[in-house]
């Protein structure tokens, strides 16, 4: 047996020497193994409370086995916020407002770049907190179904077809690679916030949220599905609100039958923060959920509802649920290897020669491209909803004024969840750039955003004499605005509005300024849809500028002056009064939004204006068909002497479903027309686009009937398609014989 030994070592001899030569010690630092096995093979070696630990969103060093401590919570809504300098680009309610989803995956591409030169160098820096991570709680794809939520900017706006696209565009930005085994990921998205949250911001700790079946899968679930489904998005986080009863954060039917098991989503559910708290604490000034007796019972009943990562503090709890037995090895186990393999996916466990992303130069952050990309975006965002000719402004003006709160309010460009840019243009420093010396440029305050305590100038008129337009910057402020913020004055509550109306003080502005027999123009910068029915009749242009990014300031005024057609169209209705809106607290869709509203609002969804005249028609009246989908080629001519952005939209109206939306959105196209000059765009309308919910077997099915496929330059148009669907596609009123039936 000894002269044996030395062949049998022989044998063995190739594995022990791979053994050796790996990156690391361990099979789990082995980078020329799979993410499966490297996953399997650390989860092995935790112990049950380093598994414990890793369940929460600030996760601990495991110093024995030189694992350093990692934040979940890291925030890139429009840049890397939260975690110094970086580019801000415009808010998403404007990204929305471009409907240019390959540029907006672009940018979101880059704030991946930005993401990862921070990231590296924290971490050379050990400087491991949360703001300076790889996982983003971005994007928000909830559906903006009331213009009074205050989060509506965070959104995409009001449309589920629009917000599948732009979150797609996102995820795909950010992620830069899905569906790949053993590929690195640039960084890692999350759809939030699941399911059924838009407000109110003051009770959505305690809010029980009921809707239709119909509602749920046709207007607030297509976006998480289509996140999951075809952007392979890495993270779903769960809402503060319940749904039928349940918190949404250990909601069955959300997380295991829909998500996890209709959907097949294998990646992370982080809650919101603290959301799990609101099952069991009392709180005398924030009402909570209260549905359970006690943070073991709570949590256990998240994890065992397919929660992966708290977002709190509960790690005393999830110890004391794991030792009273409610939760098992077998649920932590499940739990950890899919964090495991989120950072394995991510690269932290191996050098950073074979990670691509680790050579992005931290020179990316907010480098000139980058400024100028958000330029482009603001530039695109921007929507004209009045003109009377005014616009665009002389480039031989003498004398004009810029007034108003937002003129030279730098913090209000930025939105909320922001980064820090190292200079923000204000709509005034933007139009100062433009004019130079060659027009003198008044400024004024004029009155604050929503109250009366700034009075206007006394010497208002003599510091006006002589001037030849009036440019008013107002609308609202994240100040007024956004998340569950303290505020309680007329109009506003807890970062909601209670009336959509232009705050009266600045409407009293407006009417002063009519008196001055000058053409008033009003930049309006909003996160949301405001009723401005008087100001649309009092003043001589509207520009809706959103909340802009760093390099709004300039973008205004490339508009104002015509060194750029706005060619933004509204991702939300711009309604004529409150009086307009069902009952905030109650979701049902009926009378919500462009798709289900029966009265006519002031601007519609999908509209803006243009210095260029667009006409539409449908080449040679010929529509095509097969067994999947409908086609058909729309001619777009530009009969003004402006080149000009456009953007094609197709809506549906399904007639064979009498509970369908009146009109949504299927398509959309943004494309760019030279002046007197026309352009061909396709569209192929897939057969998914036409189905109907049927509410008795809770699915998705083909009807027999009528549709009609409108198309144009907003929700508005009256150009339309008729079809007929039986057993097939056939035109009813394209007159050309090239028609076909299946």
């Amino acid at each position: 047996m000894k002269r044996l030994f030395p062949f049998f070592f022989l044998l063995f001899l190739p594995f022990y020497s791979y053994q050796q030569q790996t990156d690391g010690v361990l099979p789990f630092r082995n980078s020329r193994l799979s993410f499966d096995e490297r996953v399997n093979d650390l989860l092995s070696r935790l112990t049950i409370d380093e598994k414990i630990a890793m369940m929460q969103h600030s996760s601990p060093a495991v110093s024995r086995l030189d694992i350093k401590s990692y934040n979940w919570w890291n925030e890139a809504l429009h840049g890397v916020a939260r975690a110094g300098k970086a580019t801000v680009f415009p808010q998403p309610i404007a990204l929305a407002a471009t409907f240019d989803d390959q540029t907006i995956s672009a940018m979101y591409s880059v704030v991946g770049d930005e993401a990862r030169a921070k990231y590296h160098k924290a971490q050379k820096e050990g400087n491991y907190d949360n703001y300076f991570g790889l996982t983003f709680w971005t994007p928000n794809v909830n559906i903006f179904r009331d213009p009074r939520w205050g989060r509506g900017m965070e959104t995409f706006g009001e449309d589920p077809y629009l917000t599948s696209v732009m979150g797609i565009a996102c995820v795909k930005g950010l992620q830069g690679v899905t569906g790949f085994d053993n590929a690195y990921y640039k960084t890692q998205a999350c759809a939030k916030h699941f399911a059924v949250h838009s407000g109110p911001e003051w009770n959505r700790h305690n809010f029980d949220i009921s809707v239709s079946s119909r509602d749920l899968w046709t207007t607030y679930l297509p976006a998480f599905k289509a996140l999951v489904e075809d952007a392979g998005v890495s993270e779903v986080m769960c809402a503060y609100n319940r749904l039928d009863g349940e918190p949404c954060c250990a909601n069955d039917n959300l997380l295991v039958d829909i998500l996890r098991n209709k959907w097949n989503f294998n990646g992370l559910v982080v809650t919101d923060c603290w959301a799990v708290n609101d099952f069991y604490e009392t709180d005398t000034i924030i009402p909570r959920h209260k549905t359970h007796s006690n943070a073991a019972d709570a949590v256990a009943d998240a994890f065992n509802s397919e929660v992966d990562i708290e977002c709190g503090n509960s790690l005393n709890a999830i110890r004391k649920a794991y030792s009273e037995g409610t939760i098992s090895d077998s649920v932590i186990d499940c739990h950890v290897r899919r964090i495991l393999m989120a950072r394995f996916q991510l690269g932290m466990f191996d050098d950073d020669n074979i990670v691509p992303y680790t050579n992005i130069p931290y020179s990316v952050v907010e480098s000139d491209k980058h400024r100028l990309l958000s330029l482009n975006i603001a530039r695109k965002s921007i929507v004209l909803l009045k003109n009377d000719n005014t616009l665009p402004l002389s480039s031989n003006l003498k004398k004009i004024a810029v007034l108003g709160p937002n003129a030279f309010d730098s913090v209000m460009m930025l939105g909320n969840y922001n980064g820090t840019p190292t200079h923000t243009i204000t709509i005034l420093e933007g139009i100062k750039n433009k004019v130079g010396n060659k027009c003198e440029v008044v400024y004024d305050k004029l009155c604050n955003h929503a109250d009366n305590s700034y009075e206007f100038p006394a010497d208002l008129r003599e510091k006006l004499n002589g001037v030849e337009v009036i440019v008013f910057v107002g609308g609202l402020s994240p100040q007024l605005e956004g998340e569950q913020l303290e505020i309680e004055q007329y109009g506003f509550k807890g970062g909601d509005r209670t009336v959509i109306e232009l705050p009266d003080v600045q409407t009293k502005a407006l009417k002063y300024l009519k008196s001055f027999k000058k053409p008033v123009v009003f930049v309006v910068c909003t996160g949301s849809a405001l009723a401005i029915q008087s100001e649309d009749k009092n003043v001589n242009a509207i520009v809706n500028a959103w909340y802009a990014g760093q390099e709004g300031g300039t973008a205004v005024a490339d508009v104002l002056f015509g060194d750029f057609n706005p060619s933004g169209r509204l991702p939300v209705t711009f309604y004529k009064s409150t009086n307009q809106l069902p009952d905030y607290e109650n979701y049902d869709m009926e009378g919500r939004t462009y798709r289900y509203m029966k009265s006519k609002p002031l601007y519609p969804f999908g509209f803006g204006l243009s210095y260029s005249h667009f006409d539409y028609e449908l080449v040679n009246d010929f529509v095509d068909f097969d067994t999947a989908s409908v086609s058909f080629r729309i001619r777009v001519t530009n009969s003004s002497d402006f080149d000009g952005g456009d953007v094609v939209q197709i809506y549906l109206a399904n007639g064979a479903d009498k509970k369908s939306p009146i009109k949504t959105l299927v398509a959309f196209k943004r494309i760019s027309v030279a002046a007197q000059d026309s352009s061909e765009v396709k569209f192929t309308i897939p057969i998914e686009r036409f189905l109907s919910f049927d509410d008795s077997k809770e699915e998705f099915v083909m009807l027999n009937g009528d549709y009609q496929l409108f198309y144009g330059g907003s929700s508005d148009t009256d150009k339309v398609i008729n079809l007929n669907y039986s057993n097939g596609f056939s035109v009813v009123n394209v007159k050309s014989d090239r028609r076909k039936k299946l």
